[in-house]
């Protein structure tokens, strides 16, 4: 047996899936009573790179918890090459993805490439947020996020979070924006 290496930050915060229609998939989620959702939509993810080439796809977020672990539904609305497309032209659609949350972002990348878990792709949200997908050989999902944590994604997560602890049921979707 090896020795435990740690190259991810704490523990899986996020199972992330990517769906065709997020108002049908939000409303399955409901059935099942997660919420509320927080949706994010029409998002342009500018000063994206995705296996080398610049890309900037536009999607549509929902997030929701589930206690600590945090539900997202990603949408792509264009034909702009990520690893979100990649996933549905091979006809798939669901579980995408596990994400951790760091903060220390820049550390967290440089340790996962040093264990040999190359970037695929990565960007910054327009600036808002560092995140990076990377590819760890399938064993969790598709890939692993890394999304930064810092003045706006920790009070925003924390947000979420919060909003399904307290939830009553009223108003099950939440637009950002």
């Amino acid at each position: 047996m090896s020795a435990t290496r740690t190259i991810f930050p704490g523990p899986i915060r996020q199972n992330a899936y990517v769906v065709a229609d997020l108002d049908e998939s939000i409303d399955r989620w409901l059935a099942l009573g997660i919420g509320p959702w927080t949706v994010l939509p029409s998002f342009v993810q500018a000063d994206s790179d995705y296996r080398g080439q610049p890309t900037a796809p536009v999607v549509s977020i929902g997030f929701a918890n589930s206690g600590d672990l945090q539900i997202e539904l990603i949408h792509q609305e264009d034909e702009a090459p990520s690893i979100y497309r990649e996933f549905t032209d091979s006809g798939r659609s669901g579980f995408h993805h596990v994400a951790f949350w760091s903060e220390d972002f820049d550390a967290t990348v440089v340790g996962a490439r040093a264990a040999g878990i190359p970037v695929v792709h990565h960007g910054t949200g327009g600036g808002i947020a560092k995140f990076a997908y990377l590819d760890a050989g399938g064993f969790t999902s598709e890939v692993v996020e890394v999304m930064e944590l810092n003045d706006v994604t920790r009070p925003m997560m924390e947000m979420i979070r919060q909003s399904a602890l307290d939830w009553d049921g009223s108003r099950p979707v939440r637009v950002l924006g």
